[in-house]
């Protein structure tokens, strides 16, 4: 036992059982609880007379043999954990196998009872077929009859006042265009009577968008066109900073159609310090962040050009189809600057993203082409 500054050691007379001995210290004392290997009485309770070499054997034995259960108890430990670890999963697998049967089960159910109500709805439509079969040839039975009746009384109707005049009126008469005049009945008999005139007068209902109405979503075109509206109404009144401005200078719309002109002569700068006064004068419409974009692009500004994109497709809100040219293009921006950064799969995300809202673009298309080509040759 060691309490520095102190070491006590006894090397005792027989081998005791130390795994259920036990030494406590404790208030200056130490107290030990030692059981015998062997029932036999010892002459003392250490080893008397033994010299320094045996004494140094035994304790290198006694380290040694502490050394190999300290092993053999962590082997233990770790078979025991592993041991565990396997019970645990297996179980976990049983677990995951019964919830996958019970849910294979579930769907075989189901399906069983959809394939039932299918085969019930077929035997449904096949009777009303067969129904409405035979009432369309009762109907037609019922027609013909109509008319045997008809052709029955007009030749009855015809016969009745030639009988009094000469047998030569009932003669055709041959020639070219001549026919009798019972075919002549029988042509009237077939034509239906004309149908009276009438007037039909149609309301529609005033549309803003040109889609129909069954083929529209009414309430996400009129929040748009809410947004739209709040966009252009909505203009900072904190306006200190540019009182110095003209008047036409403070009108967002003139200030985009400017910036414009100067992105479309090559001056992309002039173009972006435009759409930025614009955008402090209206932050809510998105051609603004659009345009910007581009010029970004053309400056190799790709984060900003990232930025503006995803502004404008934030504010580009409902999906509808007034605005799909204009989300086609955010989408579109923000692919290029995502392909510039060599960031292959955010760029084909958003190309395929354009291509959904306009599949009939080509050269989007065709970039989204390159774009896999150049993403399958990195991963190779």
């Amino acid at each position: 036992v060691s309490i520095p500054p102190f070491l006590f050691e006894a090397v005792l007379y027989a081998p005791i059982d130390d795994t259920n001995s036990t030494a406590k210290i404790g208030n200056g004392s130490i107290f030990f609880t030692l059981y015998k290997k062997e029932a036999a009485m010892w002459d003392s309770l250490t080893l008397e007379n033994a010299d320094k070499e045996k004494l140094q054997y035994i304790r290198e034995n006694a380290v040694l043999k502490a050394h190999e259960k300290a092993k053999q108890e962590t082997e233990a430990k770790k078979v025991t954990k592993q041991e565990h670890k396997k019970y645990a999963l297996e179980a976990t697998m049983k677990l995951e196998e019964a919830e996958r049967k019970r849910i294979e089960d579930l769907k075989e159910k189901e399906r069983q009872k959809v394939t039932k109500e299918l085969e019930l709805w077929r035997n449904q439509q096949k009777d009303s077929d067969k129904y409405k079969s035979i009432q369309k040839e009762g109907e037609s039975l019922q027609e013909m009859e109509q008319l045997k009746e008809r052709k029955n009384e007009q030749m009855n109707k015809t016969k009745i006042p030639n009988e009094g005049t000469s047998k030569t009126s009932l003669k055709p008469t041959k020639g070219h265009g001549s026919c009798s005049m019972f075919s002549q009945h029988s042509k009237e008999e077939q034509l239906p009577p004309p149908r009276s005139a009438a007037t039909i007068q149609v309301n529609f209902t005033p549309r803003v968008f040109p889609t129909a109405l069954r083929e529209s979503r009414v309430a996400e075109e009129e929040e748009w066109l809410r947004k739209q509206a709040e966009a252009r109404k909505t203009v900072n009144d904190d306006l200190s900073e540019l009182e110095d401005l003209k008047e036409e200078e403070k009108n967002p719309d003139w200030l985009k159609d400017k910036g414009n002109k100067m992105f479309a002569t090559g001056n992309y700068l002039a173009a972006v310090n435009a759409y930025n006064l614009a955008v402090r004068l209206n932050n809510k419409l998105p051609l603004l962040y659009l345009n910007r974009a581009a010029c970004h692009l053309k400056l190799r500004n790709l984060h900003k050009a990232i930025e503006d994109s995803s502004k404008a497709l934030e504010l580009l809100t409902p999906p509808v189809p007034d605005n799909a040219s204009a989300r086609a293009k955010a989408y579109v921006r923000r692919g290029t600057a995502f392909c510039q950064l060599e960031l292959y799969t955010e760029g084909l995300q958003d190309y395929e993203a354009a291509l959904k809202i306009d599949p009939k673009n080509k050269s989007v298309e065709k970039d989204a082409e390159k774009i896999r080509h150049l993403i399958q040759g990195t991963m190779q």
